[in-house]
């Protein structure tokens, strides 16, 4: 783990718990080594340092091309491991780079929606995620984040915020074909949807 990340860990588990009493459950689901996708609910930009945060080991994102343009934030996007995608057209480039950065045994963020939800309910996933925790044959951990849609937003100004991390999930079939790949994203969504029934108050 760099200097430059451990200090954005540092900074933004500060800002988390301070402002927005955050709360993280179940982080020793997420294995501190080995290759693995943490599979999460996207709910707004604060999300990806949320789920990062309070787990021990850096965790590499997807992030659209056009963030990386921008020149201070797409230089801290890459201190965070990230790496662009370009969205709308099966970036295929980046779908190897990230099934080799899970073969080389890093953890990486993605979610499934593929954008933020507009209502804070689950949307149809697209299997990109399952796609490529097949590919690299790491297991998948469904996470959920809670309230962060509500952060300096009015009526909620600091919200309590959660994040919770569920138990493995694994690519099962030998094959990897549509029909296999939405049931293991259908599989994916439905732990995450579990979670935030759980957790949810």
């Amino acid at each position: 783990m760099s200097l430059g990340y451990r200090f954005l860990r540092w900074f933004f588990h500060l800002l988390y718990t301070v402002l927005f009493s955050a709360k993280a459950y179940t982080t020793e689901n997420v294995p501190l080594e080995g290759g693995v996708v943490v599979a999460a609910n996207h709910l707004s930009n604060w999300d990806p340092m949320l789920i990062s945060c309070f787990v021990d080991r850096p965790i590499a994102y997807m992030a659209k091309q056009e963030l990386f343009d921008v020149p201070i934030l797409g230089r801290a996007l890459y201190t965070l491991h990230s790496f662009p995608v370009r969205r709308g057209i099966g970036d295929r480039q980046a779908v190897r780079m990230a099934v080799g950065k899970l073969q080389r045994g890093e953890c990486m963020g993605l979610f499934p929606e593929g954008h933020r939800s507009k209502t804070g309910e689950l949307q149809k996933a697209a299997n990109g995620a399952a796609l490529i925790a097949a590919k690299a044959k790491v297991p998948v951990i469904p996470t959920a984040v809670i309230n962060t849609n509500r952060i300096f937003k009015a009526g909620s100004f600091f919200p309590a915020i959660k994040v919770i991390y569920g138990k493995p999930v694994y690519y099962k079939s030998d094959k990897i074909d549509k029909a296999e790949l939405q049931r293991f994203t259908a599989e994916i969504m439905q732990q995450i949807q579990n979670l935030i029934n759980s957790y949810k108050t």
